[in-house]
This record gives C-alpha cells, sequence and structure tokens, in this order.
C-alpha cells in the first residue's frame, strides 16, 4: 500500500500536495479556553496556532499528530475510529472539562503508520481505546476547529531516546506525500520550576538560540544536533533528565522532512521563558 485508503469529504483536490511537519508548543493545559493571570499571557501563540492551517499547501487529508503527554515502551497509535478526550490536566476551571473535540480517527492511517515503524525496524501497536489527551485536542481546537480532519495520535517511546524518534520521524515521512500532516506538540522550554522565574529568561534564550541555529541547519548536521540535543547549552536546565517529552515530538516532526529546511515560525516570551515553534518542508 503506498497511499491511504479513504480521504474524508471536504478535503481540496489538491490535497496530493506535500505536507510540511510542525513542532509546536501546546501551551499549559487548556490555557487558551480560560482567564489567565497576566492576562493575554498566551494570546501569541493563541494567534500563532488558528493561523497554521492557512499556511499550508492544501488541506491535509489527515493528521498524524505526536503528543507529550503519552509514552509507551514501544510507539503507539490510536486505532479507534471515534476516540474520546482525556481531561489528563488537574485543578482548572469546570468549563475547561467540558470542551469537545469530535474529530474522527482514521484506523487505515494507524495501520499504514504502523507498517511503515515496522519495515524501520521499529516496534509498535495500535490501541483502539486511547483517546485523545490535551497535547493534541487543545491546539487542534484552534487549529482546525471545525475537528472534520481524521487524527490518529502517536505515541513517545518511554526510552525517550532521540535517535528512535528521529528514526521514527524518518519512517513516517511518506506520509507527508498523502498530505497527512505531522505535528509534533510539546514545548521547546519544560522546566516547571522555571516557568514564571525571570532567573530562567536567560536559560531559555541560550538553549532557544541553539535550538533555532540546530533546525535551521542542514538536514543531516541538524539530525546529528538534535540527536545529542542535551549537549546544547542550558539543555537539563531547560529540559531536566527523564523529564525531556515535552521536546521529543521535535524530533519525530524533524525526522519526518530528512530532506528538508527547517525554520523557526514561532517564538514568544511567556511566564518569563522562550518558547518557540519550528516548520519543516
Amino acid at each position: 500500500m503506498t497511499s491511504l485508503d479513504t480521504a474524508p469529504c471536504g478535503v481540496s483536490p489538491q490535497a496530493d500536495l506535500r505536507m510540511p511537519t510542525f513542532f509546536i508548543p501546546h501551551g499549559a493545559g487548556p490555557c487558551f479556553f480560560m482567564d489567565w493571570d497576566p492576562p493575554g499571557a498566551w494570546d501569541a501563540m493563541q494567534a500563532f496556532l488558528r493561523d497554521i492551517a492557512t499556511t499550508l499547501p492544501a488541506r491535509p487529508r489527515a493528521i498524524l499528530a505526536v503528543s507529550a503527554h503519552w509514552q509507551q515502551p514501544d510507539f503507539a497509535l490510536t486505532g479507534g475510529a471515534h476516540p474520546a478526550l482525556l481531561f489528563d490536566y488537574r485543578g482548572f476551571p469546570p468549563h475547561t472539562y467540558q470542551l469537545r473535540y469530535p474529530a474522527p480517527g482514521q484506523p487505515a492511517l494507524a495501520a499504514r503508520a504502523l507498517s511503515l515503524l515496522s519495515q524501520a525496524g521499529l516496534a509498535g501497536h495500535a490501541d483502539a481505546t486511547r483517546g485523545f489527551d490535551h497535547g493534541m485536542f487543545i491546539p487542534l481546537l484552534l487549529m482546525f476547529p471545525d475537528a472534520q480532519v481524521p487524527v490518529v495520535q502517536l505515541s513517545l517511546r518511554e526510552d525517550l531516546d532521540p535517535q528512535a524518534h528521529l528514526a521514527a520521524g524518518r519512517a513516517l515521512a511518506p506520509l507527508r506525500d498523502d498530505a497527512v500532516l505531522i505535528i509534533g506538540s510539546g514545548m521547546s522550554f519544560h522546566n516547571m520550576r522555571g516557568y514564571g522565574d525571570p532567573r530562567f529568561g536567560p536559560v531559555s534564550d541560550a538553549f532557544d538560540h541553539w535550538l533555532v541555529q540546530t533546525c535551521e541547519a542542514e538536514p543531516q548536521d541538524r539530525e546529528n544536533a538534535l540527536a545529542h540535543w542535551e549537549r546544547a547549552p542550558q539543555a537539563r536546565l531547560c529540559h531536566p533528565p527523564r523529564a525531556e517529552e515535552h521536546l521529543l515530538p521535535l524530533m519525530v516532526a524533524a525526522g519526518a522532512a530528512p530532506a528538508g529546511r527547517g525554520r523557526q515560525v514561532f517564538s514568544d516570551r511567556v511566564m518569563e521563558t522562550t518558547l518557540s515553534a519550528f516548520r519543516f518542508d
């Protein structure tokens, strides 16, 4: 099989164009759908996420979303036709637990992705009962609010091996030619002790500068650097040991564009830290 079996209604007739890949920040819990202190802290990020669909060559036939909030011993994919939502955040206003994102799953895409991973020697499985976590549905509520584009969610591998996640991205790259939009959803800075602490501003700046230079480098240089990201300036202050799950979706997004150049497409200062997003073509 070289393409997906089905194309949902409403897809542009140009949907055979190759999709880019993205690494996006998904914010803090349901931050875009509630009052925040200070007000407007997430406005720029919200505007960026809302605008992504307008930058694509066509409407995606489907989305493969890699969330920081799902880890498994091997790569796993949501395999159900109608996944539920997992409200995997705590302590937020009651109305944020009433959010809805009824996007369909696409078992055919999950099967195709598993086949590609297997061909690359990467073990995986489909989970027909797994729902969509907030690392997926919160940003997609902004990016594709009509919830008409089918979505399959991919887990991280719990060993958090950057080379394995780069390899997973490379394996999944052919999906882009089937008009599948691959999104890595995480945060370029994710040290919970650092948010809101002005001492972490320069720390996040140093790592972010390295991240921009790395993602915009030649693909082979980019991959070599990302495989050893922990050597970057202030890397472990931005992503503490065994807590780098919010950076690993970047590896999948970058790996899925093995010959494409990357570029920073968003940056903002939020809660005293610099947060960025990247696109790979």
